[in-house]
């Protein structure tokens, strides 16, 4: 009974968005000009963003519907032909009054939820390259903008490699088909049949008459895509930040991925990090070593971290300051700073100095003489 009722109100949402039916393409945030990959690119990330599932705000179950009525339109090229010419009323005309799809079945095909998910475009390279920022910007977390050089669907002939849709013939030698099927004897009267991938059109059942001006029929062209990188505090060496769909482009497949493994640059100076714990290494000289000392340490985002010693510090001593560490990812908490000290012994003694330390040494050799 529920289930009943709920496809009955899906059925009112669907009826709805037809007869208020906006403009397709803006509804999927594209251009009239979009390619095939544009189309399943832009439905792949509206439909995760206005499922009912995982948007419980009002409105999102039918900007879903709008969605999924958009991307069934334009992405089949007979109802997209008819649309860019006629508009919705030419797609009814068309459509005869054949019921909508369910846009909970669209989207379980696209995403490999039943048999339709078996005729998917396949998924191109996913490139992942390493990507050095600061221990800094690791520290305090930072947007750093970058470039990637990739292949973009060409958008002159958006991927057909055509210079229009004219010059797209079916092939004569396959009949479109992409295989050649033909013969081979095997026995005396007794033959076998073959099938091969077509050399005429190299299997795609289509051959380019005229080939595009821009790509020289490549069907992509080089570009320089820029990104934004989100760093959070604390961020782990070699964490992966994944930039979906944003491989390279092709009519053959639906992009890749694009991911970024984090590592943090080699600088000069003394922080040295490991996990949530931070290092650092404070020369002092033999008079702070021995009668102490209070300095100031300008930590990674700029605060001040006082080191307060007052006893004697051996070479190699390490303090430890609770909480002045690195931050813990995704969390509210940090790591302790360790400061570890290295004691630099004068390469000779002036005068002063030697009578400082003469004062120190042997005076109190001789008051103790003196007190017994």
């Amino acid at each position: 009974m529920f289930f009943t009722a709920y496809y009955v109100l899906l059925l009112c949402l669907i009826f709805t968005v037809l007869v208020n039916a906006a403009d397709l393409y803006k509804t999927l945030e594209l251009s009239k000009h979009a390619s095939e990959q544009d189309i399943r690119k832009a439905y792949k990330r509206l439909s995760r963003k206005y499922h009912p599932d995982k948007n419980q705000e009002p409105g999102a179950e039918a900007k879903f519907v709008e969605i999924a009525h958009a991307y069934e339109v334009l992405s089949d090229s007979t109802k997209r032909q008819i649309y860019d010419r006629h508009g919705e009323e030419g797609l009814k005309a068309h459509e005869g009054g054949q019921q909508y799809a369910n846009p909970h079945d669209i989207f379980a095909n696209f995403f490999g939820g039943g048999f339709a998910s078996q005729q998917q475009v396949r998924r191109g390279p996913t490139s992942t390259m390493d990507f050095e920022i600061t221990l800094a910007d690791m520290y305090k977390g930072a947007s750093i903008d970058f470039m990637v050089k990739k292949n973009i669907l060409c958008d002159h002939c958006r991927g057909s490699g055509a210079a229009s849709d004219s010059d797209i013939h079916t092939c004569s030698g396959c009949g479109g088909s992409g295989v050649k099927v033909g013969r081979q004897q095997v026995f005396p009267g007794m033959f076998a049949q073959t099938q091969m991938t077509c050399n005429d059109c190299s299997g795609r059942g289509r051959v380019i008459v005229k080939e595009c001006p821009h790509c020289k029929g490549q069907k992509v062209i080089d570009h320089m895509a820029q990104y934004t990188l989100e760093v959070d505090p604390g961020t782990p060496e070699g964490h992966e930040v994944v930039f979906d769909g944003e491989g390279d482009e092709s009519p053959d497949w639906e992009a890749g991925d694009i991911i970024l493994r984090i590592k943090s640059k080699k600088e000069k100076g003394s922080w040295r990090r490991k996990e949530s714990s931070l290092y650092w290494r404070e020369t002092i000289g033999i008079e702070e070593a021995l009668l102490g000392f209070q300095r100031n340490l300008t930590h990674l985002d700029g605060h001040i971290v006082t080191l307060d010693r007052t006893g004697v510090t051996q070479p190699g001593f390490v303090q430890m300051i609770a909480g002045e560490g690195m931050p813990v990812f995704e969390q509210y908490t940090h790591g302790d700073l360790f400061i570890e000290y290295n004691v630099v012994l004068p390469v000779e003694l002036g005068p002063d100095m030697r009578r400082k330390l003469a004062e120190a040494f042997y005076g109190s050799r001789e008051r103790q003489k003196d007190e017994l």
